[in-house]
């Protein structure tokens, strides 16, 4: 199982990616410990000249860390016709009890690093490296989450045998189990699709208040994250209705299969673009009288609200068009 190519080329990635990130938070704690942009020391400007090299480092790693989420739900579903019981990444990752922690911090990670690297971006736009000391100290938070990440995903492959029996995703995700996962699927469809339709709307609403006037970025953050969370729970409890045409089928993995042409990687692909691009605006906020920032903050923060209502919209978009046109009907 560990031959897969798959498998290799994540366990292989993972591994350079947290080589990189060691060293880079042991240069982030150097940089925590002595960055003094007065100080004409050697020290200071061997810091100034290794921080771009770093940034850069930094930066296609970091990439790659939220390409992987993707890549491993792929491998995941890729992987289940070899597990008895399994019918998509949903049984696969329930085959041993580090699948699903494995995709959670996955799915933080991802998060992180997408917040972190627009933050570099502005850090890189003023004279005086004014978000330097941030950066870093996010940097390091991430760095001992993709150590964990590694770990869990090493182990999570390297326990994986092909005679072992899983759940199917209809169990896993049936809306009378006492879990998680039978919670969600269990919600209410009536109170769900007014949530959640609702929420867009008022999302869109701070997000043109915030792009015209400048005002209320932290309100657009924290509902962009609200907004990130309903639509998870009402792909789970009404929206995959639709794309499966079942009215018991509430599985959030099968959408990602070539039965359904793969649009579930779309959907996610929109949330998280939505949730990164609109919770950094928040991170972003108490920089923004800063002089060197100042002039460049606010046309970022315009073109980080855009991005994040794209994606939003678009997954909105994409939801209605199919309950608009699927052959099903929820409550008749």
């Amino acid at each position: 199982m560990i031959q897969h190519p798959a498998i290799l080329a994540l366990m292989t990635a993972s591994l350079i990616v947290s080589g990189l990130l060691l060293y880079a938070g042991w240069f982030g704690i150097r940089i925590l410990k002595n960055w003094d942009l007065a100080s004409g020391s050697e020290l200071q400007l061997n810091l100034e000249r290794r921080t771009y090299l770093i940034a850069t480092i930094m930066s296609y790693a970091l990439l790659f860390q939220t390409i992987s989420l993707f890549l491993y739900l792929y491998t995941a579903d890729g992987l289940h016709i070899l597990f008895t019981g399994a019918m998509c990444a949903a049984g696969t990752l329930q085959v041993n009890s580090y699948g699903y922690p494995t995709l959670i911090l996955k799915l933080i990670n991802c998060l992180l690093a997408g917040c972190w690297l627009i933050v570099n971006h502005a850090d890189t736009r003023g004279y005086d490296y004014p978000l330097i000391k941030p950066k870093y100290v996010l940097l390091l938070g991430l760095v001992l989450l993709v150590l964990a990440e590694t770990v869990l995903q090493f182990n999570y492959f390297m326990h994986l045998k092909g005679d072992m029996i899983t759940s199917c995703c209809g169990s896993l995700f049936g809306s009378d189990k006492p879990s998680i996962a039978g919670e969600l699927a269990g919600l209410p469809y009536r109170i769900m699709r007014p949530l959640f339709f609702s929420t867009m709307a008022v999302l869109a609403c701070c997000g043109i208040r915030l792009y015209l006037k400048g005002t209320g970025g932290y309100l657009y953050a924290a509902l962009s994250a609200f907004a990130f969370v309903v639509s998870v729970a009402a792909l789970i409890s009404f929206i995959g209705l639709y794309y499966y045409e079942l009215p018991t089928h509430h599985c959030p993995f099968c959408i990602l299969q070539q039965e359904y042409g793969y649009i579930g990687y779309l959907l996610y692909a929109t949330l998280l673009g939505g949730m990164i691009s609109g919770s950094s605006i928040g991170l972003l906020m108490p920089f923004r009288r800063r002089p060197s920032l100042a002039p460049y903050l606010s046309r970022l923060q315009q073109r980080l609200v855009l991005l994040s209502l794209a994606c939003y919209l678009l997954f909105t978009a994409l939801v209605s068009y199919r309950m608009l046109t699927a052959n099903f009907r929820l409550g008749g």
